[in-house]
Formats: C-alpha cells, structure tokens, sequence
C-alpha cells in the first residue's frame, strides 16, 4: 500500500497532490480515511505540519497493538484522566478540549471519575464555572521554565484558558491586516518561571543568518530579569535553527 518507505501527501501523484488548509485532493482524502480506520499512521512530521504516514504496525509496538479495545465509556474516562493529569485543575470545557471529545461523553465520565474519587471537585477564585483536581496530581514546590511558546502549544491553545490561569490574552494575528495588528505577524509567548510575562514577534531570515525580533512585549508585572531571560532563549532558539545571531529591530 505504502510502499517500502514511509511517504507522506507530497509523495503522491509526482508531488502534485498538495491540499490547502481547507481543501484535500482525492490522495489526501484516501490517507485520512486510511488513517482514521486505523490501517496507517503518523510516523512522523515534515516540516512540521504535514503528516509522513506509515503502515500501523510499523509504528505501534506490538504489544501495544494486541490489548483489547476499550469499550467508549471507559475510553472517555482513560482520556479525561490523562487529560486532568495534564492539566492539573480544570474545568468541563478544559477537559473536554483536551482531546475533543464529545459534551456528553465528557459529562458521564467526569461524573463517573468523581463518584470514584479519581477527580476532586474544587473552585478556584475568579472562576465562574465548577473545576476539578485529579486525586494524584501534586503542586511542585518551584517551577523554572523558561520557553518560547508556538500558537499551538498546549499550555495556550485554549485561549479562555491562558486568560484565567495567566491574565494573558494571546491571537494569532497571521490574518489580521497589518495595519489592524497589535503585536505582530507571527508572535511567540515568553513563559517564564510560572508566568506568561511577554510575547514576541519572530522571523527567521535565512539569506542573512538572523533571527529577527520584528517586536517585543512585556506585560505589566513581569519580572526585572525578563528582558535577559528572553536574549538567553532567543539565542538558544537561533542555535537550533542554524541561525548565526539575534537582532532586535530598534
């Protein structure tokens, strides 16, 4: 079906089956459903985002592959704990998102894991809707992160989310007219320690080896050594993308 090496949509048809964000071509129709019905797989990414598919069993273990299939109920409530592990607390809206899973699925195995007391019901101040605590999820005494953050990470991806646990309100502005753009074309959250405390708008220019910062932001109560924790980060990340030196646009 594959072949003998993994292939991905570009592959296909001499490279001529590239499908836009919203459109699929017959090829990448046939790979979902493939994919979906479980026959192939993502054994990787290229550039990315495009998805490099490979035969099932060539890239689950196979004692993985053999356990028994879970019945739904109690697939939903294995996602909804990995989710409240992951997310610590967490409303209904949170958990469901995690995976997206469905309103009434999500509903019957939050309550179900409730009742069994794998999840702690809990409020948190300032928040309008019930949340929860998986039972074995435990405060760290310190945390010392320090990253820049993709749209797509799962610490911001929920952008109602951001805004109750950091007061930080993140968009993508990638379609917004320039003209109408409040902090850039493609702008990274700074996490540091605990806290969101800037953003930055980033470009990487190949022909002259830099990383450009376009601009930066830092919000109201971040710390006094953000500035030199956001030139230690973008120098690592010009590292790993080959890049020669930072520049910030004055």
């Amino acid at each position: 079906m594959l072949g003998f090496a993994p292939k991905a949509l570009s592959d296909f048809d001499e490279g001529k089956s590239r499908s836009g964000w919203w459109e699929w071509g017959e090829s990448k129709r046939m790979l979902e459903w493939l994919f979906w019905a479980g026959h192939i797989t993502t054994a990787s990414r290229r550039g990315g985002f495009e998805r490099v598919y490979d035969l099932t069993e060539r890239v689950i273990p196979s004692d993985i592959l053999a356990l028994p299939t879970p019945d739904k109920a109690n697939a939903h409530r294995q996602l909804v704990t990995l989710a409240a592990r992951a997310l610590g607390v967490a409303t209904e809206t949170d958990l469901r998102d995690y995976f997206r899973t469905g309103v009434t699925d999500t509903r019957a195995a939050i309550t179900e894991l409730t009742e069994t007391g794998a999840l702690l019901p809990v409020s948190v101040a300032g928040w309008r809707q019930p949340a929860w605590l998986h039972r074995d999820v435990r405060r760290p005494r310190r945390i010392a992160a320090r990253a820049l953050l993709v749209p797509f990470d799962p610490l911001i991806w929920e952008r109602s989310r951001t805004e109750r646990l950091f007061g930080f309100r993140y968009r993508i502005e990638i379609y917004t007219p320039a003209h109408k753009r409040q902090f850039g074309y493609y702008v990274l959250p700074f996490l540091l320690g605990d806290k969101l405390v800037g953003r930055v708008d980033l470009k990487a220019d190949r022909q002259a080896s830099l990383l450009r910062v376009q601009s930066s932001h830092f919000e109201p109560d971040a710390p006094s050594n953000t500035a030199a924790e956001l030139a230690e980060e973008l120098a690592v990340m010009a590292t790993w993308l080959g890049l020669d030196r930072v520049e910030m646009r004055r």
